[in-house]
């Protein structure tokens, strides 16, 4: 059995002795504690915010592709079929489908709003068996009926105020027109022709959280280039991946193989940056508020551990007659701030990780007001790189606030540190 260094020895017996407790030792119990609750803050605060993150980019993503391709110098992509076989020969790529989107007039009947400006997006059902939002009510059907209407989904609270609801209990699915822009605009330069309004049947109303996503229709894509009149045209190209995280590798790919004068790719990050950026600031600066716990925390460790210099002066004194070199002093009371920084951020990882998992699979926690969200308790995912990161903080912290004691306690003069213990 390999002998204990007896540096670390003294440290740890300057650090908790069993028969004598002393004021600096609960003050250097008071700094370890910080230690231990500011990184189980940080490991709790940083899960829930991650798993936001991860609930806002699932619901997004439902709707939004992994990858897209849209034409660089016009709203439309003209030659849509070779950009589809050069997408699916792209590796991780699974599916690869075009889409159409633009603005229309949606007119209903009944409802608080009659007549609402909404983005209709006409989509390929084969994308979508794979990308369909979260239905409510109905279901996600966008062909036609027997009657040869085609079918459209709508938002969950713009189907609620527009009365705009699929069919059921025995009522058959109300119907809906949308009047596209240029339609508008074709009908006010010639008055005495009727607009070309299209009629679809309500068939499902998905959940959507956030006002940008709102607005936003279904329909097929065939009836979204006849809304639109842009015949063979299409939008941009949409493709899922079998893996969210190679999105960038994707779009760079394409990007060596595309002329980036006629095409821009862009990844389900680039698609709403804004909110992703917004979201990463807030957690590292949450992060950075509650690091200032650990900060506190380590200048106590400065302050205790210089009383410790002080206390033990005589035995420091002592050593170094002993033939105890400055830098063997120097490394007891680093080996000191090491051992509080170990066992405060131990301490923390088990209690922050421990609260973490106990809201993950018991949801210990609830959300207020849950019934207007998709969840129902407080998302946690605990990230793994952020755990070893806060836990390399923390004990860097601890160490660097022994620096500055270490350094004192090996300045001392034995002889004039016995002659004052004396």
């Amino acid at each position: 059995m390999p002998a204990v260094d007896y540096r670390f020895q003294i440290a740890r017996r300057y650090l908790a002795s069993r028969h004598d407790v002393s004021l600096i030792s609960i003050i250097t119990g008071i700094s370890m504690t910080g230690v231990t609750l500011g990184v189980a803050a940080l490991i709790v605060v940083l899960s829930v915010m991650n798993g936001f993150y991860d609930v806002v980019r699932d619901l997004l993503v439902s709707l939004d592709p992994h990858v897209r391709v849209v034409s660089a110098k016009g709203p439309a992509v003209t030659n849509a079929d070779s950009l589809l076989r050069l997408a699916r020969k792209t590796p991780h790529v699974t599916a690869a489908a075009p889409y159409v989107e633009g603005k229309a007039l949606l007119l209903t009947r009944t409802g608080r709003d009659a007549n609402r400006v909404v983005r209709v997006r006409g989509v390929s059902p084969a994308l979508m068996e794979t990308a369909a939002p979260p239905i409510t009510q109905g279901g996600f059907d966008l062909g036609r009926s027997p009657k040869g209407t085609p079918g459209l989904v709508l938002p969950k609270r713009l189907g609620q105020r527009t009365g705009a609801l699929p069919g059921g209990a025995g009522h058959p699915p109300q119907a809906v027109g949308l009047l596209s822009a240029s339609a508008i605009e074709r009908t006010l330069a010639n008055v005495f022709a009727s607009p070309p309004l299209r009629r679809f049947e309500v068939r499902g109303l998905y959940q959507v959280q956030g006002a940008a996503l709102s607005q936003q229709v279904f329909v097929s894509l065939p009836e979204a280039q006849r809304l639109f009149n842009t015949g063979t045209r299409v939008t941009g190209i949409d493709l899922r991946l079998d893996d969210l995280e190679r999105a960038a590798a994707v779009k760079a790919a394409l990007e060596q193989r595309l002329d980036s004068g006629r095409y821009t790719v862009r990844t389900w990050y680039d698609l709403q940056k804004s909110l992703y950026d917004v979201m990463r600031l807030e957690k590292w600066g949450a992060s950075a508020i509650l690091g200032l716990i650990v900060l506190v925390a380590a200048f106590n460790i400065v302050g205790s551990l210089t009383m410790v210099v002080i206390e033990k002066r005589a035995d420091i004194g002592a050593l170094q007659a002993m033939g105890v070199s400055r830098g063997d002093v120097r490394r007891i009371f680093l080996y000191e701030g090491a051992l509080i920084g170990a066992v405060g951020t131990g301490l923390g990882l088990v209690l922050g990780l421990g609260l973490a998992a106990l809201q993950k699979y018991y949801a210990l926690v609830p959300m207020a007001q849950a019934e207007s969200f998709l969840i129902d308790a407080y998302p946690v995912s605990i990230e793994w790189l952020d755990v070893t990161l806060i836990a390399l903080v923390a004990f860097g912290l601890c160490v660097l606030a022994a620096l500055y004691p270490a350094a004192r306690a090996a300045d001392i003069e034995p002889a004039r540190a016995v002659h004052l213990d004396g």
